[in-house]
């Protein structure tokens, strides 16, 4: 029995969304999506009950969603880093359609066909608030 409450889907590697920003500045990829969390893996030490800022990238923009970690764990170890996986719960919902992506349909939800590219402007705006953030 499905006990999700929304619809997952894993994001093109070439799509926005692909990778999200916490708020302390530390970059994790995102493993896949809803409009009521994400599944992300990175090097940022998450423990659950916390909450944390995520600056996601929607067919809105960029936005800052605060989130709640509903449970974290170590996904990989190496001789010289530490990989960590943290489900996020947004306290609100964020519409994480995919841009030019088809909607993919619920039985086959990790299967997305790619589409059209992005438009150039959400990409531009990535990269604006990566500067701001090393200058």
């Amino acid at each position: 029995m499905e006990r999700r409450r929304a619809l997952r889907r894993e994001p093109a590697g070439d799509e926005p969304l692909s990778r999200a920003r916490l708020r302390t500045g530390r970059d994790v990829q995102v493993v896949n999506v809803s409009n009521t969390g994400l599944l992300v893996e990175g090097a940022a030490r998450l423990l659950p009950g916390t909450h944390v800022d995520v600056h996601v990238v929607t067919r809105d923009g960029r936005v800052l969603v605060r989130s709640r970690v509903t449970r974290a764990y170590v996904w990989t170890l190496t001789g010289d880093a530490i990989c960590y996986r943290g489900a996020l719960a947004f306290d609100r919902t964020v519409d994480t359609a995919a841009i030019g992506y088809p909607v993919p349909d619920p039985i086959v939800a990790s299967v997305v066909s790619l589409g059209t590219t992005y438009p150039q402007a959400a990409v531009e705006r990535i990269a604006q608030f990566e500067d701001r953030l090393s200058a």
